[in-house]
This record gives C-alpha cells, sequence and structure tokens, in this order.
C-alpha cells in the first residue's frame, strides 16, 4: 500500500493506542506549524497531535471534535491548537499532511477532515494516492499539482523537524494526544473526556 512512485521518507514513530490518562499541566508555547481555530481569547487552550495515517485521530475528528467545536471552540470558550504527527504507515500520513498544507490557510481543517474522512476507504483499497488525489481535486488541485506537492522536500523536512521536536519537548510518542491547558489525556478519547478536562480548566 503506497502512493505508487511518489513515495515520501518520514521519521519512524510509534503509535498509542492507550486509554485517556491525565499528566503534568503546564501551559503549552505556540509552535512553529500550528493550526488554530477559535479565539485567542478563549480561557482554555486545547493541543491536539494527530496523524493523518492514526485511525483513532480519525474516530476523533468525525465523531468527537464536532461536538467539541460546537459546545466550546464556537462558544469562544475554548481554542484548538493543532499540531502535525507522523504515524505508520508514515508515506500516507506526510503525504496527507503535505496536502492539507498545500490547501488555503482558511481552509486546512477542512482538508485535514476530508482525507481523515477518506482513511477508511484508502486503507481498504491500498490505494492512497487515488484517495489523496480525490481530496485534493476537490480543493482545486490537479493531478500534477497534487505530486508536486508531494515531492516538496523542503516541506517534507520541515514537517520530520516539527514532528522530532515534538517528540523530545512534549515527549509524544503516538496519537492522537490532547493537552487541555496543559494536563494531557494519551489515547483515543470521547467527548465526554475531553469535555470533563476542558469544564476542569474553565473553572480553574
Amino acid at each position: 500500500m503506497t502512493l505508487d512512485r511518489r513515495a515520501l521518507i518520514v521519521s519512524g514513530l510509534a503509535a498509542a493506542t492507550a486509554m485517556p490518562t491525565l499528566a503534568r499541566a503546564a501551559p503549552l508555547p505556540a509552535q512553529p506549524g500550528d493550526h488554530v481555530l477559535g479565539s485567542p481569547k478563549a480561557k482554555v487552550q486545547i493541543v491536539e497531535y494527530a496523524s493523518m495515517s492514526c485511525g483513532h485521530c480519525a474516530h476523533t475528528a468525525m465523531d468527537v471534535m464536532p461536538a467539541i467545536k460546537k459546545r466550546y471552540i464556537d462558544t469562544g470558550k475554548a481554542r484548538l491548537v493543532f499540531r502535525e504527527f507522523l504515524t505508520p504507515p508514515y508515506d500516507l500520513a506526510g503525504a496527507g499532511f503535505l496536502l492539507a498544507n498545500r490547501v488555503p490557510p482558511a481552509r486546512y481543517f477542512e482538508a485535514v477532515d476530508a482525507i481523515f474522512a477518506a482513511q477508511k476507504t484508502m486503507y481498504q483499497t491500498g490505494d492512497y494516492w487515488g484517495g489523496l488525489l480525490g481530496v485534493a481535486k476537490r480543493f482545486g488541485l490537479t493531478e500534477a499539482q497534487l505530486e508536486a506537492t508531494l515531492n516538496d522536500k523542503a516541506a517534507l523536512a520541515a514537517l520530520n523537524t516539527r514532528v522530532e521536536a515534538a517528540a523530545k519537548r512534549d515527549r509524544i510518542e503516538g496519537t492522537p494526544t490532547f493537552f487541555v491547558n496543559g494536563a494531557q489525556l494519551v489515547g483515543e478519547v470521547t467527548v465526554d473526556d475531553l469535555a470533563q478536562a476542558i469544564d476542569k480548566a474553565l473553572k480553574g
């Protein structure tokens, strides 16, 4: 299951499948490559580390975050800081983020959600290239533009640098990993898991 001749070389990091656990609480400063959704004045900061190849992350994007967005982000109570991470298969993870960063910045989260929505079919068919091309065309990109995007060595190097820095700085070992005002939740989370952490932070 590859991207035909459009292979990516990315760093290897393990995926997390643990149940949610709370860890240290300390504010996380802004980092290069952050994508932010919500008011900068929001009391609660939700940092999410996710991988485009992570099944748990796809579930979170489709079944958890819409409720969190409606309840907390759209109301100005919280803001989401989305950070890219890489888990197996690395070619899909890297390609997905390269594509998401190629669309207009205002549509980044829309592209991420579209790739997550296509993830299951890509795994079932093994056709990563076809799946990503379908998403790319929805955002007005041609096949040639997608191929150029996935062969952007500078963008891939920058992505790898961010991932390696996150692994060391925030001790990220897999995805999804959340920090709610610095309190860490590792592994697949439910709406209630996140809501409880956010409500606690709002009261703090």
